[in-house]
């Protein structure tokens, strides 16, 4: 099932998602017309974003390898919906994209094992982590409006093992790869993150991107795709005048 949010003329709703049609208990929307759009499909309090979690990127980046998840967080205010434009901040002139996969969280929760972790995840959606590679440090560079492009919907009926994936620019392919080649599966992850932080509905897990994170620039389009989650579409806009 895809759980999905949009904004409509009645405002804000949150319901399943078919065919360009999202109903809730109440009515249906065509979000093929003019009058309502998908946004994003959670509202997080935080997102938490695993980085170097993928060997190949580890080798391409030459990093090291890390002996436990490695995470950054990023704000609510980076959070963008699918099919708008992604901000091309003033401060930067090198601005990347990364194609992840992500959790979104069910329900309050703290020191969740491994074990347990498909009891406490809603379902699974994609982000793009986007990076203003200048800038120093990770919350300079990862942390800013529009720094996470988040959607199309939430797949409830997936599992995050074996997922392949393929990031496309302007229709040429970047990225391809599978989740099976994390470093640490989502479900480790999320039970790492428990034991520090107290999760909350509709917070976001993100997994980390596989190698070949690169440039955009203002008019690209960005295609990621997670087979059997959906697709990931947003152009890059001119500057960070665009907001969710």
């Amino acid at each position: 099932m895809r759980l999905a949010r949009a904004r409509t003329p009645d405002g804000i709703v949150t319901g399943t998602y078919d065919d360009g049609v999202l109903e809730t208990e109440t009515e249906a929307y065509d979000l093929d017309g003019d009058e309502a759009a998908l946004l994003a499909p959670a509202a997080p309090s935080t997102l938490y974003c695993v980085g170097r979690n993928y060997a190949a990127t580890l080798d391409q980046m030459e990093y090291e390898r890390p002996t436990e998840p490695d995470f950054f967080i990023k704000p609510p205010v980076s959070v963008l919906g699918p099919e708008r434009p992604i901000p091309y901040p003033r401060f930067s002139e090198e601005v990347t994209y990364a194609g992840e996969l992500a959790a979104v969280i069910d329900e309050r929760c703290s020191d969740v094992a491994a074990a347990d972790a498909d009891d406490v995840v809603r379902g699974y959606t994609i982000m793009n982590d986007v990076d203003a590679l200048d800038q120093p440090g990770r919350t300079a560079r990862k942390a800013f409006d529009g720094s996470a492009p988040l959607g199309p919907w939430i797949e409830t009926d997936v599992d995050p093992g074996g997922i392949e994936m393929h990031t496309e620019v302007n229709g040429e392919e970047r990225q391809r790869s599978d989740t099976d080649h994390m470093l640490f599966s989502p479900r480790t992850v999320i039970a790492f993150l428990s034991e520090r932080f107290t999760l909350r509905p509709g917070d976001v897990v993100a997994f980390g991107s596989p190698a070949n994170p690169g440039l955009i620039e203002p008019g690209d389009e960005i295609e990621i795709t997670y087979e059997g989650v959906g697709t990931l579409r947003n152009t890059v806009g001119e500057s960070d005048d665009a907001r969710r």
